[in-house]
């Protein structure tokens, strides 16, 4: 049986670039990096950057970071100094920034988890949406 996420590979044009995006940007632990390839730790999360042909699509595809409440505008403004473009605007409940790595991939931080999100649908629920 899947017992949870092993890990997450995402191509990149630049594996410094993107390195050093995800460590000094992000704050992700480095614990390996070669010619074609990283290995970066945040949490429980292992992350692998993949030197590849980048293609991002224009779905609604990204990938979420949890923050606390009361690192969120911190850790938003370094973003932003960092100059990450954003790429939509919060309509969700609680705290969130939308931005993209240097190759176009869609991050986003946010301070709730799935409770918050699922307690703030029961109150305002999507179209046709069903609880399990």
């Amino acid at each position: 049986m899947i017992t949870g996420l092993n890990h997450i590979t995402i191509a990149v044009n630049d594996i410094s670039r993107s390195f050093n995006f995800y460590v000094e940007a992000l704050g992700f632990t480095p614990k390996a990096k070669w010619a074609s390839g990283a290995y970066l730790c945040l949490g429980d999360l292992w992350l692998c950057l993949s030197a590849d042909e980048v293609a991002p699509r224009q779905d609604y595809t990204h990938y979420a970071f949890s923050i606390r409440s009361e690192n969120f505008d911190i850790v938003a403004n370094h973003l932003k100094s960092y100059g990450v473009m954003e790429w939509k605007a919060n309509k969700s409940e609680g705290k969130s920034i939308y931005f993209l790595d240097p190759d176009g991939h869609k991050l986003k931080i946010h301070d709730g988890n799935l409770d918050s999100r699922l307690s703030a649908c029961l109150k305002h629920p999507y179209k046709d949406m069903v609880f399990f």
